[in-house]
């Protein structure tokens, strides 16, 4: 049973802990959600190793231990690293890259858990919704609405950045 779970561990420890990092915005607070995760799955290994999928139960877990902890914690404040975001890969172009993070640092910012949960596990993890209502434990529907009301607000954060841009290329454009 040991062997199983460092199996599983050693497996899947990389994409946990960018989902958390994800989640979290911090990389220090996600390395904390993930410890005290895998501290109670492996004490829990035989009925979490049985499942289908352990790695989805795992998620799930680390899920409920960031909503919680954010309840705990309540802040608000959202910290990503430079490299975190580097590893995404995002942008080509280092001024557009460095405005782009603080637009959707600040958009996120603006995010209740769930949403931003659900903006998370749909782009970052790339899953489907039926598999985010099961982890959130909730319909697909709801999912649906989550992820909507999310993508309106990120949209009204960066908007007046796009705006902005928009009236520049013109000026550029005009003879």
């Amino acid at each position: 049973m040991e062997t199983a779970f460092e199996e599983f561990a050693a497996k899947w420890l990389p994409a946990i802990l960018r989902y958390a990092t994800a989640l979290a915005g911090r990389p220090e607070l996600a390395e904390d959600i993930v410890q005290d995760v895998l501290l109670r799955a492996q004490r829990r290994w035989g009925r979490i190793g049985a499942t289908d999928r352990p790695d989805l139960y795992v998620k799930r877990m680390v899920l409920n231990e960031y909503l919680g902890w954010r309840r705990r914690r309540s802040s608000t404040d959202l910290v990503v690293s430079t490299e975190v975001l580097d590893g995404l890969g995002l942008v080509s172009d280092h001024a557009q890259l460095f405005g782009d993070r603080d637009a959707v640092r600040r958009g996120l910012a603006l995010l209740p858990r769930r949403q931003r949960a659900v903006l998370v596990l749909r782009y970052f993890e790339g899953m489907p919704d039926a598999e985010i209502a099961a982890l959130l434990g909730c319909g697909t529907g709801t999912v649906r609405s989550h992820a909507s009301r999310a993508i309106g607000t990120l949209r009204a954060a960066l908007e007046p950045a796009a705006e902005t841009m928009t009236i520049q290329q013109r000026r550029e454009v005009r003879p």
